[in-house]
């Protein structure tokens, strides 16, 4: 099978949509597939390109077997809703041109945002070809559960092409079963015609290791707890409200670690200055192995999102990194993903944006016993490609 796969996010960006689609489309090289993926030039989330690429009209690489494409884009900062707008659209266009050279047998496009997927609408109606629309947030709902944007003439006429959408693809994949749900409640879309792929762990790369002891020193955190947050510092993440709890236990061994880069970063950091923070580390972001190593240091791994009934359907990735190093996991989102901490026994949950509920669990932690097993077999994600390849 020759597959299609277009999404603007790709390594060696780092974040969940860039390693989800990586890891599916290598599972898919290995069981046989020729798998083509046009994507941009890498510049996720700080609109900067990455040491050695150039964003230009058209350039290739190969990646374990995977063909890359990466075409030209308006590229800018994770922030901003008008020049968001712009480089989604940029990448449309330029990867609906890109795609017209390519023989496919499936076209497959990702969301969150959806003008990928209506490139991927464009080809298949251009290559006569089916086309699986793979949807990873309920775009546009999640543009206005942040305050991003309030539900404008422009955001309904986005609801109504994202109906389009759904019904125009052949098949759609989503990453959780409240998105399935919605799909079928609210969009009366037929359930056959949907697949629940959620996220899960690379358990070749993430694995139990001991702490990484020179780590510890040079951080200077060797007889801390140290809770880290690692990943996107965008407006969802609710990071402001970490600081500020920190700030609560500020003269106990807790000591919160954030790595990352994102639309809040520079706010969080004079957030720090200004409450004079001892008892929290920023640091920037760190390649996929490193990550390996800064999460090996942790003695809990902090998953964290504004509160919103938005949210009470999402799952972060991050939750299934932590729990392959066995790190116990602290959440702060309601919804599928606290039923999936609670059910496995891999870590507790507070109510989001609750500083009280969030150091009361922090305590709580000390005393318990957490277990990985049962939830690494579940969600192995080698396991979840090939079911999204034969469904596809």
């Amino acid at each position: 099978m020759r597959i299609l796969f277009l999404t603007d996010n790709f390594p060696p960006e780092v974040n969940a949509p860039a390693t989800r689609t990586y890891e599916h489309c290598k599972e898919w090289v290995k069981q046989g597939a020729q798998v083509t993926v046009i994507t941009c030039t890498p510049n996720f989330p700080e609109g900067k390109v990455y040491k050695g690429y150039r964003n230009k009209w058209i350039q290739h690489e190969d990646m374990d077997g995977i063909h890359v494409i990466r075409v030209w884009t308006y590229i800018t900062a994770n922030e901003g809703f008008f020049k968001r707008i712009l480089d989604y659209l940029s990448f449309m266009i330029a990867s609906f041109l890109a795609g017209t050279t390519i023989k496919t047998d499936i076209i497959v496009a990702t969301s969150p945002q959806f003008f990928t997927a209506i490139a991927g609408r464009w080809l298949s109606f251009w290559k006569r070809k089916p086309w699986v629309m793979e949807i990873r947030d309920l775009w546009p709902e999640s543009i206005t559960a942040v305050g991003a944007s309030k539900r404008t003439l422009i955001i309904r006429f986005f609801e109504w092409l994202e109906k389009r959408m759904y019904r125009s693809a052949r098949k759609l994949v989503v990453v959780t079963d409240a998105f399935a749900q919605t799909l079928i409640d609210k969009h009366h879309i037929a359930p056959e015609k949907i697949a629940v792929v959620k996220n899960g762990a690379n358990l070749d790369l993430f694995k139990p290791q001991v702490k990484n002891v020179d780590l510890l020193k040079k951080m200077g955190l060797e007889d801390k707890v140290v809770i880290g947050y690692i990943g996107t510092h965008g407006m969802a993440h609710a990071l402001d409200f970490v600081l500020k709890t920190a700030k609560q236990i500020e003269h106990t061994n807790y000591h919160f670690l954030l790595i990352g880069a994102g639309a809040k970063r520079k706010e969080l950091l004079e957030l720090k200055d200004t409450l004079a923070l001892s008892n929290v580390t920023m640091l920037e972001s760190v390649s996929k192995q490193e990550v390996k190593e800064y999460i090996s240091i942790l003695d809990i791994g902090l998953v964290n999102l504004k509160k919103s009934d938005t949210f009470k359907s999402v799952i972060p990735s991050k939750i299934f990194e932590l729990a392959a190093m066995h790190k116990p996991i602290l959440l702060g989102v309601e919804g599928e993903s606290a039923a999936i901490i609670n059910n496995y026994g891999v870590g507790l949950t507070f109510e989001p944006e609750n500083s009280t509920d969030l150091i009361n669990c922090l305590h709580a932690m000390q005393n318990k016993e957490f277990k990985y097993d049962q939830l690494l077999q579940d969600f192995d994600r080698k396991n979840l490609a090939v079911k999204m390849l034969k469904f596809a």
